[in-house]
């Protein structure tokens, strides 16, 4: 495939509301990585970030992190736009900052859309939506990703949504494997099949978890070569007591689990734990 095949991307990432809703700390070099998955070339990776000059100035640690956390973005390749941080009084006297960092994150997307083919917004922001759909009228495939506190409309609007959970170390290994006290490989998925029989010893589903960020993520059937996907019994008794399974299968509720490989019966999920619900 020569470069005038490959497909264009553009990523645009709203840092602080990542970060602030459950995606701190998380490894922009697996997001190019995913981002770029379908034979793709990074054409515009755009991080836009908050920086507060008054705190800088009272804070070195403050100012030191952040120059250390804009040099690691632009050596994964991505421009670092600085919104700096106004500060503001309400009618009750209170302070509070903004950087509007939104207005120039839409902007560029659409404008930069004319050379791209695929646009990918890391963001839960709901007000993004009618970007969204602007971008799609210009022939774009839009997708997002996001942690908490995800718009619906933004999840429903966008090609596909994907939770940022799901994506094979997004996320630091100390964050992601911080419950896993067992040795045993720890993954997060989504619960796609389960049986209720009366017998509460015979009721059981299926997990499904992204094994990596190759291939087509519409390829949920994991017995295929090139799904991203692997599958994984799960007994009822692997959940935890309180939880009710009969709210199962349930594509919205993210949970994190232990694996491991049967020679005959493939994978088994145990010790299941909810941690997401969108």
């Amino acid at each position: 495939m020569n470069k005038s095949e490959l497909m264009k991307v553009g990523v645009y990432v709203d840092v602080s509301n990542i970060a602030q809703n459950g995606g701190f700390g998380m490894q922009y070099d697996v997001l190019r990585e995913f981002a770029c998955r379908n034979n793709g070339v990074a054409i515009r990776l755009n991080a836009y970030v908050a920086f507060d000059e008054e705190l800088a100035k009272r804070n070195p640690e403050y100012a030191e992190k952040s120059k250390n956390f804009h040099s690691i973005l632009r050596d994964f390749g991505f421009k670092v736009i600085v919104k700096i941080v106004k500060w503001f009084v309400d009618e009750q006297g209170n302070k509070y900052g903004k950087s509007n960092a939104d207005l120039d994150m839409a902007v560029d997307a659409l404008m930069q859309s004319e050379r791209l083919d695929y646009v990918l917004m890391v963001t839960g922001d709901g007000d993004f939506v009618q970007v969204i759909r602007a971008l799609q009228s210009k022939g774009c495939r839009v997708e997002t990703l996001a942690f908490k506190n995800v718009a619906k409309d933004l999840r429903n609007e966008a090609d596909v949504f994907t939770s940022g959970y799901l994506v094979p170390s997004l996320l630091p290994i100390d964050i992601y494997n911080k419950h896993n006290e067992s040795g045993k490989q720890l993954v997060r998925g989504v619960c796609y099949n389960f049986r209720h029989e009366k017998d509460s010893k015979k009721r059981f589903g299926f997990m499904r978890f992204m094994k990596d960020v190759s291939g087509g993520l519409w390829i949920t059937d994991s017995r295929k070569t090139d799904s991203p996907y692997e599958t994984a019994f799960a007994h009822s008794f692997q959940f935890p007591k309180d939880f009710d399974i009969f709210n199962l299968p349930n594509r919205e509720q993210i949970f994190e689990f232990e694996i491991t490989h049967h020679k005959d019966k493939g994978f088994q999920a145990e010790n299941i734990r909810p941690i997401y619900h969108y």
